[in-house]
């Protein structure tokens, strides 16, 4: 995916969250919930104006910090060998952000025939996966990826440790996505789940770069 196609779509994904929260604006509470904790019960309020267009201006910074990221790296050269996977990864933020402003929007309107835990882990779930796909082809960085000591130090290092990275981030997208049939337990299962799949590469790392220098 391009830049240029990048920005067109994430845009066109943030004028849609604009133009949703300005035809529900009256319609909402003068306190919008904001924050729900484990059990989906609502632990967080805020203004009916933040409630409306606060996730819209966290996608415009946040596409703003994307578009910044490749031209500040050092190695800005290797993220330019991954640029499409990386772009497409934006996207799939954008459109994350603004499945979450719908879902947070609906409950405040009154349509909370749903548990938003429940509601999140599918679109979490194609999140990670993305992420995998990503990682198959993302260079040594400071920014993008799994980023160690050992793997920021040596390329073979990096590769290594992101090509099975890869795989059990997708394996955590499909876990997290086949979590909403296991009812209130399935966030717990999913943040498990990450927990082991974010350890695995960390200490993957260190034991490459261990082999790395004695060799």
């Amino acid at each position: 995916m391009s830049i240029r196609t990048t920005l067109f779509v994430a845009l066109a994904l943030i004028v849609i969250a604009i133009a949703f929260s300005a035809a529900v604006y009256d319609r909402l509470p003068v306190q919008v919930a904001s924050h729900w904790n484990i059990k989906d019960q609502v632990n967080g309020y805020i203004s009916r104006f933040w409630g409306a267009f606060l996730m819209p201006l966290i996608s415009i910074l946040m596409l703003g910090l994307f578009l910044l990221i490749p031209n500040i790296d050092p190695l800005k050269a290797n993220i330019a060998k991954f640029r499409e996977a990386f772009n497409a990864f934006i996207t799939m933020i954008m459109a994350f952000l603004l499945y979450m402003h719908f879902l947070t929007l609906f409950w405040n309107l009154g349509y909370q025939n749903f548990r938003i835990s429940q509601a999140m882990l599918p679109a979490m779930g194609l999140i990670f996966i993305f992420a995998g796909l990503m990682m198959m082809k993302a260079k040594r960085n400071f920014f993008i990826g799994i980023r160690t000591p050992w793997t920021l130090s040596s390329d073979r290092v990096w590769d290594e440790t992101h090509r099975i990275g890869s795989w059990i981030f997708i394996a955590i997208g499909i876990i997290t996505m086949l979590t909403i049939f296991f009812g209130e337990i399935g966030i717990y299962i999913m943040l498990v789940v990450l927990l082991i799949g974010v350890i695995i590469p960390v200490v993957y790392s260190y034991f490459l770069y261990q082999d790395e220098i004695k060799s």
